[in-house]
């Protein structure tokens, strides 16, 4: 099986929807992806960020819009930096992050049955 992702954390490119087993190792570097997801604060930053000025934002423009404190939100973008689904920037004392599109292109992926793949394709 082929890893996709970064060097940190790969993630399987061979669904396990496709009918093949996932291998182990697979499935808990998979399983690591999807646990950094797995919470409503990441989940907005993911769409904050995407969503932001040439799709990218510093810590100090997501904590206002979060609610969050500033140590928290530095957190999570840490824990999603790590799991291969953010890009982290230093401009000065400003970091900027913007999303590592393969990553998030190569989970939907695994996750969308083959039948669904091809007519994803076709349209």
């Amino acid at each position: 099986m082929e890893d996709v992702g970064t060097a940190t954390t790969a993630t399987p490119a061979v669904s396990p929807l496709g009918g093949e087993p996932i291998k182990r190792a697979d499935a808990e570097r998979l399983a690591g992806v999807l646990k950094a997801v797995a919470d409503p604060a990441r989940l907005r930053l993911l769409s904050l960020i995407q969503s932001g000025a040439q799709g990218e934002a510093c810590v100090s423009d997501l904590t206002a819009l979060l609610g969050l404190s500033q140590p928290t939100v530095s957190h999570h973008l840490r824990i999603l930096t790590e799991a291969g689904l953010l890009v982290r920037e230093k401009r000065g004392v400003w970091a900027y992050y913007r999303l590592e599109r393969s990553a998030i292109a190569a989970i939907a992926e695994i996750l969308t049955p083959p039948r669904k793949r091809a007519t994803k394709r076709v349209r």
